[in-house]
């Protein structure tokens, strides 16, 4: 989560010179925040994060319930099941549109002037925003409806990414383990393995490919979410000192233009040093757990 906090605050940051490429810098950052406004400054918006997921899930859940959208393909899918399930997906995060919002300003707002939100806060704020009530924003916030096209995109593609690389690499990894059959002695612990991390290795390359491809796109994305809003982040460059988010795009195409124009192409890939942390861990406790995992294996054996 703590990357995920960094991540967002430096892909809205149009003020930074230090674009945080690299995961030396955004370590670097990521400590002196620490060091300047405590731990809770790296975990803020967690609660919203998941509060978001579930409400995506439960979207889905009753939308393929109520309409004849399928929820999951079947063998014998056929486009138009496909084009229903993606409309679907599409769908859900349009309606969960609001509270993303709402989460998203949670993990950018600085903790220096941010009062304690509530948990449901996420929630409120979501349905304020639909109904145009709760907390005032500037003139230049974008209305609902020049939303719903980035987010459903980015939505969609991402699952779209990430699905047909965990069925690759599910496959092949398969494969691999179908030519290497073990001996008799160690089936009970190798299939136990081969049960589990390969779907795990399949799910870390999935996210890992969809959130690279898609990173330009999401920076976009969260700026137009931002703006308007009224947020104050952390200064990305120093560590300490805050920086309102004053942007003035009219929609997706002006703010690629603009992010295009004013910081260059690299300005669509702030922040990335904090992928590359995030999923060096995630190699890391996959590592770990498989260690562990087959040692208590081979013992119980």
């Amino acid at each position: 989560h703590p990357c995920i906090v960094l991540r967002r605050q430096c892909q809205v940051n149009y003020h930074a010179r230090n674009y945080h490429l690299t995961p030396f810098t955004i370590v670097n950052i990521m400590y002196s925040i620490n060091k300047t406004q405590g731990p809770r400054a790296l975990w803020k918006g967690m609660g919203s994060t998941f509060i978001v997921q579930g409400i995506t899930l439960g979207t889905e859940g009753i939308v393929s319930e109520f309409t004849p959208l399928p929820r999951e393909l079947s063998h014998k899918w056929n486009l138009k099941q496909i084009g229903g399930h993606l409309l679907l997906k599409g769908l859900t995060h349009v309606i969960a549109m609001p509270f993303y919002s709402a989460s998203l300003i949670e993990t950018v707002q600085s903790e220096i002037i941010r009062d304690n939100p509530g948990i449901l806060d996420c929630v409120k704020e979501g349905i304020g925003r639909v109904v145009g009530l709760g907390v005032p924003h500037s003139k230049r916030l974008l209305p609902l409806m020049v939303l719903i096209f980035p987010t459903a995109v980015h939505g969609v593609l991402h699952y779209v990414i990430s699905s047909i690389v965990q069925k690759l690499v599910l496959f092949v990894l398969k494969r691999d383990n179908s030519h290497n059959l073990p001996t008799e002695s160690s089936t009970s612990v190798q299939s136990m393995l081969d049960a589990y991390f390969p779907e795990l290795i399949a799910s870390f390359a999935a996210s890992l490919c969809a959130d690279v491809m898609l990173y330009p796109l999401e920076t976009v994305l969260h700026r137009l979410h931002i703006q308007g809003t009224r947020t104050i982040i952390d200064n990305t460059d120093l560590g300490y000192e805050v920086l309102p988010i004053n942007t003035q795009y009219e929609g997706m195409r002006d703010c690629i233009n603009t992010i295009k124009r004013e910081e260059g192409m690299l300005g669509f890939y702030k922040g990335f040093g904090a992928v590359i942390v995030q999923y060096t861990l995630h190699v890391a406790v996959l590592q770990l757990t498989k260690i562990i995992y087959s040692t208590l294996l081979q013992n119980v054996s």
